[in-house]
């Protein structure tokens, strides 16, 4: 566990510095994006909560650290089995003092309604808007062939967001600190791979240990 812990760490410090114009953009594809790394400060943003009330997000006036995970929506069966994954995670998270959220692209009104477990209790927030999608560098532009093959299983993705840009976020997950810091982030452009709950755990309980600050103490 330790080592996937370490192997995701070191996998999202290789990835290119770029200026936050390149990074805050639409990108491609989802092997394009240029998410955040462990080290640099989370962006603000402002989302909308299941209710359709503006939720706004300050790095600089956190009270508790925050795990913030990135889904594409109810309508994806990888989400639905990650969310579900994730019951026992989010459960110890907040016991070791985290804020538990999920954001997605799905509008306010089937933001909890579409998911297959409707009753799952999470935090959820609405980004059909991309403020934190595109502050966090992991959105991207699906395209013409996928949506054609989307509309074919069911899958609308304006309805599902009441949006017309057409752009998911790659399925992400960010440790941000109570100094606004990013302490651990993980993204896959495969949608099929997610974040293990035990490396995140792992993440988790190295911040409360302060383990990333021990070469500043030595």
């Amino acid at each position: 566990m330790i080592r996937t812990l370490c192997l995701a760490l070191a996998l999202s410090a290789t990835a290119p510095v770029v200026a936050d114009h390149d990074r805050t953009a639409i990108h491609p594809d989802a092997e394009s994006v240029q998410p955040l790394m462990p080290g640099m400060t989370a962006p603000a943003f402002e989302v909308r909560t299941a209710a359709g009330e503006p939720f706004a997000f300050r790095p600089d006036a956190l009270d508790k650290p925050v795990v913030l995970t990135f889904f594409r929506g109810g309508w994806c069966p990888y989400c639905n089995l990650h969310l579900s994954e994730l019951r026992h995670a989010e459960a110890q998270l907040r016991e070791l003092g985290f804020e538990v959220w999920f954001l997605s692209m799905d509008k306010p009104a089937v933001l909890v309604d579409s998911l297959d477990e409707p009753d799952i209790g999470y935090t959820l927030f609405s980004d059909s808007e991309l403020s934190a999608t595109r502050g966090f560098g992991i959105a991207f532009q699906v395209d013409d062939a996928t949506l054609e093959r989307y509309e074919g299983f069911g899958i609308r993705l304006e309805e599902a967001s009441g949006q017309d840009h057409h752009v998911l976020p790659v399925p992400a997950t960010f440790m941000i600190g109570t100094d606004g810091i990013i302490t651990f982030a993980y993204a896959n452009p495969s949608y099929q791979v997610r974040l293990h709950p035990d490396v995140l755990l792992a993440a988790a309980k190295a911040y409360q240990a302060d383990a990333d600050r021990r070469l500043k103490r030595n």
